[in-house]
């Protein structure tokens, strides 16, 4: 069985619930994005623009040389392309906050960044997908109507969250009591969305396990590492870093997977990598980011430490100066 040949079963009605549910993650973004967070990146606008050229340029050519390299099948390389061409999973600012990430920083560049993909997402798609030599073919099979794209992203990215917008700004007591409601029941959503529908085509899935399982974890390694190099590369502090890291790394792969079905008629190899991508993306991102913490804590007591020391062995009563002398 080819996976390029696959499609998966998926019934309309649920392609509606699945928008719903990412109207609701970009809602929730909306509600905890103030105007002063886009303020904040034009005073400092140096971690934006590196996150920006990370994500835009650097990770789909970086996923565009990684599916030569590993030479996997036609639609799963579109796929794994799909992700890397996708905007920020809103998840990045609950992980910067968990590994001890410039949270602020965060949650500006998810904001802006998803504002820029509401454009950019049908363009880079086109250009790298086209580019491909296998997957270019279904890119052009399937006459992909860049317009159309934008106007289906714009609905489910570019509404609700300049309708969150508008929220925060006129009632920002009622954006705060929504707003982690809003966070945690989308992305419960979304998790229990892709595994309903992993579960679905469970022996679509089982049959192509083992090459996607591989696909999808160098690519979001692939991910995290180049967020983490261009922070460092680009002389940020250890906060920002963080930040950065979980801004590349962390892909809105529940939106990939609606275009898959919307765009692609629900093609195997790209269904499979977008949906594992969503649940695997979760499940390393926090591993990554508890590591981390605990990684930094041992660092700070070490360093308070090596501080306190010198204090320790000085003698008790002991003068830091010469005394002055008596008359």
């Amino acid at each position: 069985m080819n996976i390029d040949d696959v499609v998966l079963n998926f019934a309309p009605g649920s392609l509606v619930a699945l928008n719903v549910v990412l109207g609701l993650i970009m809602f929730g973004i909306a509600l905890d994005t103030a105007p002063s967070d886009f303020k904040a990146v034009a005073k400092a606008p140096k971690a934006m623009i590196i996150a920006l050229a990370a994500q835009i340029v650097l990770l789909p050519a970086v996923t565009f040389g990684l599916t030569l390299l590993l030479n996997v099948q036609a639609s799963i390389a579109l796929g794994m392309i799909l992700v890397a061409c996708c905007p920020p999973g809103n998840i990045s600012q609950v992980l910067t906050y968990r590994s001890g990430g410039n949270v602020a920083l965060s949650v500006s560049m998810t904001a802006v960044s998803n504002v820029v993909y509401i454009f950019l997402l049908p363009i880079s798609l086109a250009f790298w997908g086209g580019l491909h030599p296998t997957a270019g073919e279904l890119v052009r099979a399937v006459s992909l109507n860049g317009w159309q794209m934008l106007l289906e992203i714009f609905l489910i990215i570019g509404v609700p969250f300049f309708a969150g917008l508008l929220i925060r700004a006129r009632w920002p007591r009622f954006a705060a009591k929504v707003q982690p409601y809003a966070r945690w029941v989308s992305l419960l959503g979304l998790v229990g969305f892709i595994a309903a529908a992993l579960i679905g085509n469970w022996a679509i899935f089982m049959a192509f396990i083992g090459v996607v399982l591989l696909a999808v974890f160098l690519h979001d390694a692939v991910a995290l590492g180049l967020g983490y190099a261009s922070a460092r590369i680009g002389g940020l502090g250890v906060r920002d870093r963080k930040a950065i890291t979980f801004e590349v790394g962390i892909r809105n792969a529940g939106l990939g997977l609606g275009l898959v079905f919307a765009f692609f008629g629900g093609l195997g190899g790209m269904a499979v990598v977008a949906g594992w991508w969503g649940i695997w993306d979760i499940i390393a991102g926090l591993t990554v980011a508890t590591l981390w913490a605990r990684h930094s804590k041992r660092a700070d007591a070490a360093a308070a430490a090596a501080t306190a020391a010198p204090d320790a062995a000085r003698p008790q009563g002991a003068a830091t100066s010469e005394a002055e002398p008596t008359a």
